[in-house]
């Protein structure tokens, strides 16, 4: 029996995340981030109650939020996974098991924490299959614990902030332009023709 479409890419997305659950996490994230503002700028657009001069102020605003709700929300998350992700690599954060496989090699002793070195490739050809295990399920912990932390943080706390400067700076900006008079002189009003 042929599997259903739906199916299939449920498989699809099953095996590009199985191995890095945190790289799902700031997927959906960013996603979410998306429809959501897609959703408040097409509400906004379609909105017939809030007149054309409001829109021209609301519409840009609100994809200048979306522009920083994504691109923070995605910066930040990865930024941290990468550097979560480093950590474990080079053994600073890594499970008993390998640390002490790890202490046991004189090879690796003086090596582990040191930027150039590599726990995947240290242990990509070790025949101990449950220590490679142990490593891989401990990266995968720590990078998602970490995914989801950086995630909380920054919704709640870099979006905002950036959000909020940018956006007083945008408003500053517009209302500065409904101050300033106009390029044209205006036309003498006791003119006659």
């Amino acid at each position: 029996m042929r599997s259903s479409f739906f199916q299939r890419q449920l498989e699809k997305i099953y095996d590009t995340f199985k191995g890095d659950t945190s790289k799902m996490i700031i997927w959906t994230g960013t996603l979410g981030w998306a429809l959501s503002s897609a959703a408040q700028i097409g509400a906004i657009f379609s909105n017939k109650k809030i007149t054309p001069e409001k829109k021209s102020f609301l519409l840009p605003q609100e994809f200048m939020d979306a522009v920083v709700n994504i691109g923070a929300f995605m910066c930040f998350t990865l930024l941290t996974k990468k550097g979560i992700q480093k950590l474990a690599q080079t053994g600073k954060i890594a499970p008993q098991t390998v640390r002490d496989f790890l202490n046991k090699n004189s090879i690796y002793k003086n090596k582990v924490g040191k930027l150039d070195f590599n726990l995947d490739e240290v242990l990509k050809n070790h025949s101990d299959k449950n220590l490679k295990d142990a490593y891989e399920a401990h990266k995968n912990f720590v990078t998602t614990m970490g995914t989801i932390g950086a995630s909380v943080i920054s919704c709640n706390l870099v979006t905002p902030v950036i959000r909020n400067s940018i956006a007083s700076d945008m408003q500053q900006k517009y209302l500065d332009m409904k101050k300033t008079p106009h390029a044209y002189p205006e036309p003498p009003k006791d003119l006659r023709i």
